[in-house]
C-alpha cells in the first residue's frame, strides 16, 4: 500500500489532494501516514479520520489541546510546533505533498527530501529561497521533486521526453489578478477584499492577493530558474486572462509546446499524485469551440514592479530569494492588517533587497537551511521595522519606503 503524507491539509491545495486521495480509494487505497494544518484543527481532526492517518498535526502548539479533543476516541496521534511538523517528514512516507504557505514549509519540506521521498511541491518559497540545497538533497538522497504549481506542472510536461539543450525558452503565464483590467490611480486605493478575488481560480486570500500583486508569478520565475536549471534570459512572463494555458516551452526549432486545461488544481496534483502514469480526473474537460479565442498581452515590469524584482534577485543569486520571499510575506502582512496600500508592497520589497544588498556575501550559495533561515529571519525584522516606521509616521507617509537603489 503506497504511504502518503499530505503538509498543508486544510488549504486549497491540500484539500484538493485530499479529494484525489479519497476518489482514489481513500483509506482502503493508501496509507495516509500524517496529515498537517493550521488552526483549524475540526477540519484537520475530520481529515485525519476519513483518511485513517497515523498522526495529525498543527502548526501551533496552542491548538494542541483542541486538536486532542476533536481526535478524542480515535488512535490517530496528535502533535503541534515546528518541531512535531519536521518529525512529521521525517516518517518514511513513498509520497509527500509540501502544501504549507510560506516559508514555514522549507524545514519539513527538507527533511523529506533527506529521507528519499517524493516531494509533490506545491510550496513556492522552498525553491524560492532555498532551490539549490533542496535539488542537491534530493540528489544525495535519492529523492525526487515533482513540481504542482500549475505552470511548473505545464512546463514539466512539456518537457517530457525532450533534450533540455534543445529548449530556447519557458513561457509562464499570468491570469493578471484581480486588478489586471484596472487603472493605476485605481489600484492604489484597492482594499484587501478587492485583491482577495481572483477572475479565473479558486485560492486562499494570500495567494489570490499576491496574483494581484504578481508577486506569485515573480515567484514562479524564480523556481522555473531553480527546478529546470534555465538561465534568466529564458525565461518570460506573458499576461493570459482566460488561464487556459498554463505554460508553453519554445525548443530551437522554434516549435512552442503548450499545456492548456481549464482553471483546476487536480490537473497538476493528480498528475504528481499519479506519476509517470496518467489517471482519470474530475477535471472539466476543455470546450475549444465554446472557448472560442485566447488572449495574450505584455506582461508590464512597470505596472507589475514584483517582476523586475525577481529578474534582479536572479542576476544576483545566492540568497536574494531569500530576501525577496521573506520581505513580499512581510509586506503582504502589512498590507492585510491595513498598515500598508497595496502598491506599498513592491516598494517594500526593494527596500529590504536593497538594505540587504549590503549584506556580505548576499550573491553566494547558501551552505545550509539555517543560513537561509537566519537570511529569512533578518530580512523580515527589516520588512517589520520598516512598516513599523511608517505607521509611525501616519498612514499616508510613504518616506520610510522609497526605494534607495538597485540590488
Amino acid at each position: 500500500m503506497r504511504r502518503v503524507s499530505v503538509f498543508g491539509s486544510t488549504g486549497s491545495i491540500g484539500v484538493n489532494t485530499l479529494d484525489l486521495l479519497e476518489r482514489q480509494g481513500g483509506a482502503g487505497a493508501f496509507q495516509v501516514v500524517a496529515l498537517t494544518g493550521g488552526r483549524n484543527v475540526d477540519l484537520l481532526a475530520s481529515q485525519a479520520r476519513a483518511l485513517r492517518a497515523d498522526i495529525a498535526v498543527t502548526a501551533y502548539e496552542e491548538c494542541l489541546p483542541a486538536l486532542r479533543a476533536a481526535l478524542h476516541g480515535s488512535e490517530i496521534e496528535a502533535a503541534a510546533g515546528p518541531a512535531a511538523l519536521i518529525e512529521a517528514a521525517e516518517r518514511p512516507a513513498d509520497w509527500i505533498m509540501s502544501a504549507i504557505v510560506g516559508a514555514a514549509a522549507l524545514a519539513p519540506g527538507y527533511a523529506a527530501l533527506r529521507h528519499g521521498t517524493t516531494l509533490a511541491l506545491a510550496n513556492k518559497e522552498s525553491m524560492v529561497a532555498a532551490g539549490p540545497l533542496f535539488l542537491e538533497a534530493a540528489r544525495r538522497h535519492g529523492a525526487r521533486i515533482l513540481p504542482v504549481d500549475s505552470e511548473h506542472s505545464a512546463v514539466f510536461q512539456a518537457l517530457h521526453g525532450e533534450d533540455m539543450a534543445s529548449v530556447e525558452r519557458v513561457i509562464i503565464t499570468a491570469s493578471g489578478g484581480a486588478f489586471r483590467d484596472w487603472p493605476m490611480e485605481r489600484i492604489a486605493r484597492a482594499t484587501v477584499a478587492e485583491a482577495s478575488t481572483h477572475p479565473n481560480w479558486a485560492m486562499g486570500q494570500r495567494i489570490t492577493i499576491d496574483s494581484a500583486s504578481m508577486f506569485n508569478k515573480g515567484m514562479e520565475l524564480i523556481e522555473a530558474k531553480e527546478l529546470f536549471g534555465l538561465r534568466p534570459d529564458q525565461i518570460e512572463a506573458v499576461i493570459h486572462p482566460e488561464s487556459v494555458i498554463h505554460a508553453l516551452v519554445g525548443f530551437r526549432d522554434g516549435a512552442l509546446m503548450a499545456h492548456m486545461g481549464v482553471p483546476d488544481m487536480r490537473h497538476a496534483i493528480g498528475y504528481a499524485l499519479n506519476w509517470p502514469e496518467r489517471a482519470e480526473l474530475p477535471v472539466k474537460r476543455l470546450d475549444l469551440a465554446a472557448l472560442g479565442s485566447l488572449s495574450f498581452r505584455p506582461a508590464d515590469p512597470v505596472r507589475y514592479p514584483a517582476l523586475r524584482l525577481a529578474r534582479e534577485v536572479m542576476a544576483t543569486g545566492g540568497l536574494a530569494g531569500a530576501v525577496y520571499n521573506a520581505a513580499k510575506e512581510v509586506a503582504l502582512d502589512g498590507f492585510i492588517a491595513g498598515a500598508i496600500g497595496f502598491l506599498d508592497m513592491a516598494a517594500l520589497v526593494e527596500q529590504v533587497l536593497s538594505d540587504m544588498s549590503a549584506r556580505q556575501g548576499l550573491g553566494n550559495p547558501a551552505t545550509s537551511l539555517d543560513e537561509v533561515l537566519a537570511t529569512d529571519a533578518e530580512a523580515r525584522a527589516l520588512g517589520r521595522a520598516r512598516i513599523a516606521g511608517r505607521h509611525g509616521a501616519g498612514r499616508h507617509d510613504t518616506s520610510g519606503l522609497i526605494p534607495r537603489g538597485r540590488i
